[in-house]
């Protein structure tokens, strides 16, 4: 496992974006689930808090974290990632804070305006025919009477 990254996220969607060493502070714990007598022992669970104020994010970027964080924003403005996925240490520490940068990294994406359209008479007329024949369809599907 030495020289392997441990976390498996998509190095592609991470822009370029590096949060600053002084705005994190980490801190471990027990982890829970499985691992035997190793997880009362020793603490691998990692907490990962990030002040967002202090990395003076634009108003829009902001914005769009808050929604996408939701609970895991703090009123005092900390992003709090807790990682256990994995059995040690140094691997939810990775994991955490590659979450924290792409859950960041991903707010930075200002979403794609939708551009209102209207569907052409041709289009409107060919629905209308589509609607027509499967009404005579399915009006020719009722019992057969003999006159």
């Amino acid at each position: 496992m030495r020289g392997q990254s441990y976390v498996d996220y998509d190095i592609d969607r991470i822009m370029t974006f590096v949060i600053p060493e002084k705005y994190i502070q980490e801190s471990f714990l027990a982890s829970t689930g499985p691992g035997g007598q190793n997880v009362n022992k020793v603490a691998t669970a990692c907490q990962l808090r990030v002040n967002i104020f202090a990395l003076r994010l634009a108003p829009d970027v902001y914005r769009r974290l808050r929604i996408m964080a939701g609970s895991k924003i703090t009123d005092q403005g900390e992003l709090i990632i807790t990682a256990r996925k994995y059995r040690s240490q140094q691997a939810n520490r990775d994991d955490a804070r590659m979450r924290a940068q792409q859950i960041i990294a991903e707010a930075h994406i200002r979403p794609v305006r939708r551009v209102a359209t209207k569907p052409s008479r041709a289009a409107k007329a060919k629905r209308v025919d589509g609607k027509k024949s499967r009404a005579t369809i399915k009006k020719n599907r009722g019992k057969v009477r003999m006159e």
